[in-house]
């Protein structure tokens, strides 16, 4: 039997929002799934896609197809997520969904490495598969939150979550590039008259420990945190055709959109801000290129997000418990429009990390507290489903945003007008948040989980 934990520590787990086993499984997996986020989405494939796989075609056709890729993968996944969501809130399968949609996505990612000068096509499905995969596993892993967390522990479990997702990204990121910046260290071939197998083999191996990263960190999740039951019971029509019936709860979702009017206004408020937020994420290095910033500096940069948004993330966490989620959310936004001015005026690398430290300080908090947010407006026993829809409307997400900064580049000729062009949305956003009603969500969305345990009582008691 192993002993009580001392009254200081178990505190301070408790301040973080770790203080049980199943949580802090649950955290893990942000911890593996962000060294996949951090690594193929933003630092190291987007390079190598560009200078390998697209390597024998122009760089302005490359990035075309990029974009593109992006997108294909984007839309999939907004496809499918309501659907997968209903069924497995209907199946009582949410780890289930988790466990294939994260093999999957670590499949595609170990086969990265087979990826070749001129593999085009090959490597555009492997990172197709990839991020499709690792947004479908988040809609399951975020719909077990509202199951193992209480109303009040809900904002700190979900902000310790990404910061073991900034900790997990960061520390492969740093190895990952350590691999590519000093081959030599582990014995792989350096230097001039390489190959192209040879000059991509670093970043290739770093593609191989992502998957392994990923899919080590998975198992916490999967064998301590319990699968939740399933929201309704099942009639003998439904057992015969589950995917029938998962589309036709699915269409009772979105009717029942209308009675939770404040999940649905955050899921609109969520997605124009976090717009703005998608766009500096993925315009960050884009504009530091046109100021004339170093590589080097960008690349530490990202790093530098990664690590200040460890603590960071644990302090929106403890603020919400003191002034709540929505005014925390409100500090983040307050924020960010501040370093949207911040950044009209940077001229050096220095000013480039200055704000690099700014966007790690509210980047994980802001995200966070709007998941958990959410998870407070949703009954339980639909969590799938209401997870489903508010993982399209994420990945809706980033795209008006990086629109908007390409037409104000265009037609101001310069990025510096474009970044002022996202605090739009940040304004909108935040306007739309002041429309949300917290009490009332939740307590709608406790009568619908009350309501639904005494159908389930009353089917039992028939049976």
């Amino acid at each position: 039997m192993s002993r009580p934990l001392p009254a200081a520590r178990r505190t301070l787990l408790d301040r973080l929002g770790l203080h049980r086993p199943e949580l802090r499984a649950w955290a893990m997996y942000d911890w593996g799934i962000s060294a996949m986020q951090s690594v193929i989405m933003t630092a190291v494939f987007p390079i190598f896609y560009l200078k390998v796989a697209a390597g024998d075609v122009p760089e302005a056709r490359a990035a075309t197809w990029y974009g593109y890729i992006n997108t294909i993968a984007a839309v999939l996944i907004a496809l499918l997520s309501p659907v997968l969501g209903a069924l497995a809130d209907f199946r009582a399968a949410k780890k289930r969904f988790l466990s294939a949609f994260m093999l999957l996505g670590v499949g595609a990612t170990l086969a990265m490495f087979f990826v070749s000068r001129g593999e085009l096509v090959y490597a555009s499905a492997c990172f197709i598969v990839s991020l499709a995969a690792s947004s479908g596993s988040m809609t399951f892993y975020e719909s077990l939150l509202p199951h193992i967390a209480t109303e009040d522990e809900i904002d700190r479990v979900s902000t310790a979550g990404y910061a073991f997702g900034y900790i997990g990204g960061g520390v492969l990121l740093a190895i990952v590039l350590a691999i590519i910046q000093f081959p030599g260290l582990l014995g792989l071939p350096q230097g001039p008259g390489l190959t192209a197998d040879q000059a991509s083999l670093p970043a290739r191996i770093g593609f191989v420990l992502t998957g392994l990263w990923w899919l080590g960190f998975s198992l916490p999740v999967l064998r301590r945190v319990a699968e939740p039951p399933a929201g309704l019971e099942a009639t003998e029509s439904e057992r015969a055709n589950p995917i029938r019936a998962s589309f036709a709860r699915l269409g009772h979702t979105l009717r029942d959109l209308r009675r939770f009017r404040q999940a649905f206004l955050m899921m609109v408020a969520f997605t124009v801000y976090n717009d703005g937020i998608q766009t500096i994420i993925k315009m960050a290095s884009v504009y530091g290129t046109e100021l004339r910033i170093p590589q080097g500096s960008l690349i530490a940069a990202i790093l530098v997000v990664q690590f200040v948004g460890v603590p960071c993330a644990f302090l929106f966490g403890m603020l919400a418990g003191r002034i709540g989620a929505k005014r925390s959310v409100y500090l983040g936004l307050l924020a960010y429009t501040a370093i949207c001015i911040y950044g009209y005026f940077i001229d050096s690398a220095r000013d480039f990390w200055i704000l690099a430290i700014a966007v790690g300080l509210v980047q994980g908090g802001t995200q966070a507290l709007s998941r958990s947010l959410f998870a407070t407006l949703v009954p339980r026993a639909k969590s799938g489903e209401f997870f489903g829809f508010f993982s399209v409307f994420e990945k809706f997400g980033g795209v008006l945003g990086p629109l908007a900064f390409a037409v104000a580049a265009q037609l101001a000729g310069t990025s510096r007008v474009a970044i002022l062009s996202i605090i739009v949305f940040f304004a909108v956003g935040a306007w739309l948040l002041t429309r949300v009603d917290e009490r009332a969500g939740a307590e709608a969305a406790r009568a619908a989980d009350a309501a639904a345990g005494r159908a389930r009582e009353a089917t039992g008691a028939a049976a």
